[in-house]
């Protein structure tokens, strides 16, 4: 089983921003979990704040059995993102660190998520653990 994970703006600083909400530790450092975690799950990692290169990445991950994707404040806002997701097979499955619901009221929307098989939001980084799960269960 192949899953890509694809994160977007802001996430490359997991660790050092605003560790009060996101936490101490860095994606890296979490990837090399999940990987353990999974030895039967050939996992790949991307994380990018360039909304065209989040594209380009999710169409390549058409190639696996999921796509984990959070693309950060791009949950909100990016039409082009939720086009990406539309335009592809592979089931993806959107991911937030925090819960959305209990934010700002600007961040209580995903344009993203209704094309989306699953949405995860407020687990912390084990929502990437649920979400393989998930695939791994299907």
């Amino acid at each position: 089983m192949r899953i890509a994970i694809i994160n977007g703006v802001n996430l490359g600083c997991l660790g050092t921003r605003e560790v009060n909400i996101y936490g101490s530790q860095t994606f890296e450092e979490y990837f090399k979990q999940l990987q353990q975690l999974f030895p039967d799950v050939e996992l790949t990692y991307f994380q990018s704040d360039k909304i065209e290169e989040l594209v380009d990445a999710l169409r390549k991950g058409k190639n696996c059995d999921g796509i984990i994707l959070n693309p950060g404040a791009y949950t909100h806002t990016a039409i082009v993102l939720a086009d990406a997701v539309r335009s592809i097979s592979t089931p993806v499955v959107e991911v937030h660190i925090t819960n959305l619901f209990g934010r700002e009221l600007y961040r209580r929307r995903s344009v993203i998520a209704a094309h989306c098989v699953g949405f995860i939001s407020g687990f912390g980084l084990q929502g990437y653990e649920l979400a393989i799960r998930h695939f791994a269960a299907h």
